[in-house]
């Protein structure tokens, strides 16, 4: 696993030769040096790295936010990673609250179309329109 290519890094990762070539431009992932006459080589810790950054990712940190917890990895700072993801939990949890209320509201747009039968104007664009 210490001898990978950037595609084959990049396939063992789930991500594109462009995505990592991109993170090494952000800094979140270090670019080997080159030898003379061939390629790159990347070994397990970028694998693992490239990893980290997607699964941040996908819990919804920013790369500015991932950065900084990659920083953080490298001193040991447990106290100021909580402090990270609890800020990002506490986005999380109101974007969930939002989107409750969205589906609460789209429900009863859904109802309302169902429920009539009169060639009138639709329920639903009638009370978006009311909303502007």
């Amino acid at each position: 696993m210490a001898d990978l290519t950037i595609g084959a890094l990049a396939a063992a990762a789930g991500v594109g030769v462009e995505t990592v070539r991109y993170y090494q431009r952000r800094r979140l992932l270090e670019e080997p040096r080159r030898p003379p006459g061939s390629v790159r080589r990347y070994g397990g810790e970028a694998l693992a790295r490239l990893r980290f950054i997607r699964h941040t990712q996908e819990l919804g940190f920013s790369l500015d936010e991932v950065a900084e917890l990659l920083a953080l990895d490298e001193g040991r700072e447990c106290q100021e990673a909580r402090r990270i993801a609890a800020a990002k939990l506490a986005v999380v949890r109101e974007r969930l609250s939002r989107l409750r209320r969205i589906e609460r509201t789209l429900a009863e747009h859904v109802r309302a179309c169902e429920r009539s039968r009169a060639p009138q104007r639709c329920p639903l664009i009638e009370s978006l329109a009311q909303r502007q």
